[in-house]
């Protein structure tokens, strides 16, 4: 299945990807290694702690892996329509608010970088400036108007 990403989001995924491969496995054989040396493997926590580590990091490596092989770059285009990529200055319950349109992985909104697949993005995505709807969190009905998209 398409996932979609900006270059910088799916660059980053390739270099968390290479962190990976190249200090963070390598490091946690280590770590296995010296555990097991300690003896009882039955009763060695460090043992334990470090092979379920490892199970952490095969299964990170494996969803990196098919995100970066089922990726779909989006590039900014010049639309008149919101969509990954562009910034999107909106009016959220009479407050002006300003927003990246970014793929899950890069979504950080203290960064003010929406995800659209975020209740909020899904409802914002494809809108036209001017576009006006409702949106309701948590029982509170917002009202959302689209002010600009660059």
């Amino acid at each position: 299945m398409a996932q979609y990403f900006t270059k910088e989001g799916l660059q980053k995924l390739k270099d968390e990807l290479k962190e990976l491969k190249e200090v963070k496995i390598p490091e946690n054989i280590k770590l296995i290694k010296y555990a097991a040396a300690e003896g009882d493997l039955k009763e060695n926590a460090g043992y334990h702690d470090a092979r379920e580590r490892k199970t952490w990091l095969l299964r990170r490596m494996a969803e990196l892996e098919s995100a970066i092989n089922d990726a779909v770059i989006l590039e900014k285009t010049v639309s008149d329509k919101v969509q990954i990529s562009c910034a999107v200055e909106i009016l959220l319950d009479g407050e002006k608010e300003a927003y990246e349109m970014v793929d899950p992985g890069e979504a950080d909104i203290l960064k003010n970088k929406l995800s659209y697949q975020s209740p909020l993005g899904t409802l914002l995505m494809n809108r036209k400036v001017g576009d006006e709807f409702n949106y309701e969190i948590r029982d509170r009905k917002m009202k959302v108007k689209i002010l600009s998209i660059k």
